[in-house]
């Protein structure tokens, strides 16, 4: 029989793991929140002495995330406009990750069946041994192996060549928020890279971008159409500086006060992708974090 001090010892060292894995498999903090309860339960279920813990709930998180995939697939379907990841802020739980998944990877991730997802994470980021991961899977070794080899081809295409370092990618997210704030033409064409895309998640609840704003040209046109239309005034308000998913960017609000938060692909010096999340619905945590109202 374990001892239920033990028992919530053991699983409490292990929430931040599970917690990181749940969000890489879901792309939702609230969703990976949930998963991890619901492993907490089976957890305090279990009567006899687990040999492994790590193991048995690792493998219990990725199977209920597999489920859960499964049927929130038609809700994806469903979803009105651009979907992107639940933004994950520098110092907002789960804590940030120690691995290089951006959010870029992120939905390169989203390319992938459940199925790759869950061998390429924990095989490739998590480092669960690949015999494990086919228990974990109910595949056999080399159908795993077959799994994480597709994924790691999509996800590394997905890389860039060279990675920016912190202090220059921090400045070029500064550059950007002042250029766009004021509608500086001449700063944003230094900034943007000529195939530069913007994709704005409002998840059908608040004014978005339904479709993703491709070319240096059109997005331009958009920031010149912002600034005219504001006069001078500024169309976004800055909160603060933040790490999104591993990406540099800011959290800030609209002139209706709507909270957003902007992370920046930053690519041989310019800017590729521009992601915005509008969604109330994912920057609950964001806003209790700032004291705003999402």
């Amino acid at each position: 029989m374990r001892s239920p001090d033990a028992t919530t010892d053991l699983f409490e060292a292990e929430r931040p793991r599970l917690l990181r894995l749940a969000y890489r498999m879901l792309g939702s903090i609230a969703e990976a929140e949930d998963v991890v309860q619901d492993a907490w339960l089976r957890w305090e279920r279990v009567e006899e002495a687990v040999d492994v813990p790590a193991a048995w709930l690792t493998r219990v998180v990725t199977r209920l995330c597999l489920d859960h995939m499964r049927s929130a697939r038609v809700r994806r379907e469903q979803y009105v406009g651009a979907w992107l990841p639940e933004p994950l802020v520098g110092g907002v739980e789960p804590e940030e990750p120690a691995d290089d998944i951006t959010l870029t990877l992120m939905l390169a991730l989203e390319r992938l069946s459940p199925l790759e997802r869950a061998a390429f994470l924990l095989h490739d980021v998590f480092g669960v041994a690949l015999g494990e991961v086919a228990t974990t899977l109910d595949r056999d070794a080399a159908a795993v192996r077959q799994l994480a080899v597709r994924a790691r081809k999509h996800v590394h295409a997905a890389k860039p060549r060279y990675a920016v370092e912190r202090g220059e990618a921090d400045r070029i997210a500064q550059a950007f928020f002042a250029a766009s704030r004021d509608g500086d033409l001449a700063a944003l064409t230094s900034l943007l890279a000529e195939d530069v895309v913007i994709r704005s998640d409002g998840g059908g609840k608040v004014l978005a971008f339904r479709n993703p704003i491709r070319g240096i040209e059109r997005v331009l046109r958009l920031y010149r159409g912002i600034a005219k239309k504001y006069a001078g005034q500024p169309a976004v308000q800055l909160v603060r500086g933040v790490t999104i998913d591993g990406l540099p960017g800011y959290i800030g609000y609209d002139r209706g006060n709507v909270l957003q938060t902007t992370a920046l692909d930053i690519r041989d010096g310019r800017i590729a992708g521009i992601y915005i999340v509008r969604n109330p619905d994912k920057l609950r945590h964001v806003a209790a974090m700032v004291g705003i109202g999402a």
